[in-house]
């Protein structure tokens, strides 16, 4: 047995998940299951606001790419080559000649590279997903929950690190600053 090293895999575009879906089984009915420790599609979870409601989203870190950490063996190169949908082979690759013919060899990446990658998807596993802010200031908003729900005003401040933004509205014809959760609020 080789050593395991980190491969770039090229995907379609959006089709990423779903080419690790097929190559993961695929490798499962070739049996190569002892060649393959695992395939990743980074991705960082994300918190976006949306017409006041939070919602945790997977953003992908390299969209169009898949890794691989494997030993590579003529029957795995076929198989991501050729057999997976919407796989398109390896992302490095140098060619060497072989009389007439050009033999395509699949070159991994670095191992700090695939640390550094790694240490990006074990970051986001293990801080909460961070929030989208869709506001800026001096924009108009309408409140949308809480007892000041009809109300508008402007965002004069936004507070990222707790998830809260502070708006300015008229009550009772005098401007009074409200303190608000992302949540509350949504643009007009």
């Amino acid at each position: 047995m080789g050593e395991m090293k980190w491969y770039v895999l090229r995907a379609a575009g959006g089709k990423e998940k779903k080419a690790k879906e097929y190559l993961e089984k695929e490798i499962e009915r070739s049996g190569l299951q002892d060649q393959v420790a695992q395939v990743l599609v980074p991705v960082k979870k994300e918190i976006v606001t949306k017409n006041g409601k939070r919602k945790a989203v997977d953003k992908l870190l390299y969209p169009g790419y898949v890794l691989i950490q494997a030993e590579l063996s003529a029957k795995l190169e076929n198989i991501i080559r050729n057999l997976v949908p919407g796989m398109s082979g390896f992302l490095t690759e140098k060619k060497t000649t072989q009389g007439a013919q050009f033999e395509r060899i699949p070159v991994p990446i670095r191992e700090d590279e695939a640390q550094r990658i790694l240490g990006i998807q074990d970051e986001n596993a293990d801080n909460a997903a961070e929030t989208l802010v869709n506001y800026e200031i001096g924009e108009s908003v309408r409140i949308t929950d809480g007892p000041f729900s009809g109300f508008s005003g402007t965002v004069d401040e936004i507070l990222e690190d707790r998830s809260k933004v502070k708006v300015i509205v008229v009550i009772f014809g005098r401007k009074t600053q409200l303190e608000l959760s992302f949540t509350q609020v949504t643009k007009e």
